[in-house]
């Protein structure tokens, strides 16, 4: 009986070694040279430098042994994202929700980080899989689907991580709009124009909602006109409080017309909106608070009411 097992617990572990043995080879075989291709870029750089530069690598490792690794590591982090990219798509909605986020549209780092979650996750996978398997003794088949099942997790929790900071961003935008529209509304009643005003504003101001009319400001002095660098906010946002408060600016430097009195009654529909979602939520808590108390409370209370009955007539009888 005691070899049988000892059989079946090295025959577990051959599987296990066998698994990491087939990864290992695929790792190799995906980074030889004959199946890499060089992009256009890397085959045109040797003929448009000035000067001939050392090796980046020996650079690296100069100045940071460590980040050899890093190094190493990124044409498989990149063939990887690029994957990720053809299996799960949506190029476009990972660029609008770095832009809502505030973050450079970058989809290729996106996905390389999404490697980098998805293997972390993989590596906790993979120890708690292994505890699993040896401690209990299960198949070796339920050791592969914990690490797969954890590698999926980390990849895609990376990216309703990425939803959920795009959705917090622009909660503090609505949260700054209103005093930061009756700010503008100050400065362009006291004659100041919308561009002074924007520029009053930004200065005093610290916050989301003022960072990203600062960076109109920048495209407006880079050589864009300000109409079209707050339509760009417009479209990095998508929020329909901030397009009725840019299409207000814009019709006001455009036209002439009377600005401050337009940023007063945005500001108080913002507010007006905000407390109806106020309303809202604290309904929908209420009706979540009842979950505990019609499931819980109220059978507990019951069977106390009923129990010192059912005990009576049990004595009598």
């Amino acid at each position: 009986m005691t070899a049988y097992l000892l059989g079946f617990g090295l025959g577990r572990v051959g599987a296990l070694a066998g698994v990491l043995l087939a990864v290992g080879i695929w790792t190799v075989v995906r980074g030889m040279p004959i199946l890499r291709h060089p992009t256009l870029e890397s085959r045109l750089a040797p003929y448009l430098s000035d000067a001939v530069r050392h090796s980046r690598l020996r650079e690296r490792v100069t100045s940071n042994p460590a980040g050899v690794l890093a190094v190493l590591g990124r044409p498989l982090v990149g063939d990887l994202g690029r994957g990720i990219e053809r299996i799960l798509g949506g190029a476009a909605s990972v660029r609008q929700r770095l832009l809502r986020a505030g973050k450079p549209p970058d989809v290729d780092r996106f996905r390389a980080e999404q490697v980098l979650a998805g293997a972390a996750a993989g590596v906790i996978g993979t120890l708690l899989g292994a505890s699993v398997v040896l401690g209990r003794g299960s198949n070796p088949l339920l050791f592969v689907l914990i690490v797969v099942l954890a590698t999926a997790c980390g990849v895609i929790g990376w990216d309703q991580w990425l939803s959920r900071q795009a959705v917090r961003r622009e909660e503090l935008m609505l949260t700054e709009f209103p005093t930061i529209a009756e700010l503008l509304a100050l400065a362009v009643g006291a004659g100041e124009g919308a561009v002074g005003a924007l520029e009053r504003v930004c200065r005093l101001s610290n916050g989301e909602l003022a960072s990203e009319l600062g960076r109109c400001l920048g495209d407006a002095r880079a050589g864009a006109n300000l109409p079209t660098a707050l339509e760009g906010l417009a479209d990095r946002t998508g929020l329909a409080s901030l397009t009725r408060f840019v299409d207000g600016i814009v019709i006001a430097v455009e036209r002439g017309t009377p600005l401050a009195e337009v940023l007063r009654a945005q500001a108080q529909d913002v507010r007006e909106e905000s407390r109806r979602d106020l309303m809202e939520k604290g309904g929908r808590k209420e009706i979540a608070m009842m979950v505990p108390v019609v499931f819980l409370v109220l059978p507990i209370t019951i069977l106390f009411a009923v129990f010192p009955g059912f005990d009576f007539l049990e004595f009598s009888m």
